[in-house]
């Protein structure tokens, strides 16, 4: 697009809309490739808005002083937070805050913003503060590609052929010091919450289907091979089809006992295993968070039993409620696995 053909009433209104859709979280390069403008002009316009608001974007203004921060800025401070590790600018922190950024912003161009500069900031880049979702390094994303591209469709396809049904498993820990959510207080007033100083926990095992279809087994002390085939008998009884049971690398579902067993009942049953370090493509994950967050972390766990009847009741709930469970399938890790 040539703006020079438009008229200043025209370009204005482009610059605003430009500005918005890239406040409202859409990435500057769509952006630009969607109104036809180049990716400086747009960078620019971001810079023009930060130095001087709305107003700064009326093409009929001409000249007036240089932003501190110009087009050519805003387009490395946007790349190097969406898209750099802070390990790559020598930064001993995984995630970025406002100050590290304001650092950076310093370090590269010698300006110097307040942390509420850096903020407004971020927000006219469209970048907002979120959690962050935790992966291992050790990941291989080509072994995670080849299980969501072939493998997975093959265990699907197989289990189609064996008229089975697919549950994704996991075993997972809750402590009595664990604790989710937050509470409401007095401005500069820490809550606090009163709740039993000894720390205890419950093991637990279960698996998942996207019909909607959830077990578990609670286990006092640690899951080893043993309590893992017990699982599996159990997850067998009463089932008139064929089980596909997929699993994470845990030891005790990689043990040489597991797989014997698995032998002795493979006219019934067979047991596959997720990419290593890939806990995002179980459904079974979604049980714990939700069990964590909210239903035990909101409590005050005072004793063994009490912990127990908390977990055991709060699994209840999630395996009378199929639609509950079918909703671990919608995560944006896990749709893959919801069609069987």
């Amino acid at each position: 697009m040539d703006a020079r053909r438009l008229s200043h009433e025209m370009l204005t209104e482009l610059r605003k809309r430009a500005v918005t859709s890239v406040q409202e979280g859409q990435s500057p390069e769509v952006v630009a490739k969607a109104l036809q403008v180049s990716r400086q002009a747009l960078y620019g316009w971001l810079a023009r808005y930060r130095d001087g608001g709305w107003g700064n974007l009326d093409a009929k203004k001409r000249g007036g002083r240089h932003p501190k921060l110009d087009a050519q800025a805003m387009k490395w401070i946007y790349d190097t937070v969406t898209m750099k590790n802070l390990l790559q600018m020598e930064f001993p922190f995984a995630l970025w805050t406002a100050l590290m950024i304001g650092k950076a912003i310093f370090d590269r161009f010698g300006v110097r913003l307040s942390k509420a500069s850096v903020c407004r900031l971020l927000a006219q880049l469209g970048l907002s503060p979120q959690r962050p979702v935790w992966r291992a390094y050790q990941q291989q994303p080509e072994i995670v590609k080849r299980w969501l591209d072939e493998e997975y469709p093959r265990i699907r396809e197989f289990a189609r052929q064996m008229k089975a049904a697919i549950f994704f498993g996991d075993e997972a820990g809750v402590r009595s010091d664990l604790h989710a959510r937050t509470t409401w207080a007095p401005k500069g007033k820490t809550p606090v919450v009163s709740s039993t100083g000894s720390r205890f926990g419950l093991n637990i095992i279960s698996a998942v289907a996207s019909q909607g279809e959830f077990r578990f087994m609670t286990v006092k002390g640690k899951v080893g091979a043993p309590q893992f085939i017990e699982f599996i008998k159990r997850l067998l009884h009463g089932m008139s089809r064929m089980v596909f049971l997929i699993v994470d690398n845990h030891p005790a579902s990689r043990a040489k006992r597991v797989k014997a067993f698995a032998d002795t009942v493979k006219d019934r049953f067979r047991l596959f295993y997720l990419p290593s370090y890939s806990p995002e493509l179980n459904p079974d994950e979604r049980v714990w968070n939700d069990l964590k967050n909210n239903a035990v972390g909101k409590q005050c766990i005072t004793g063994v039993d009490q912990l127990t009847k908390a977990v055991v009741g709060a699994l209840r709930s999630i395996q009378k409620s199929p639609a509950r469970v079918r909703s671990y399938f919608n995560n944006e890790t896990t749709p893959y696995a919801a069609c069987v």
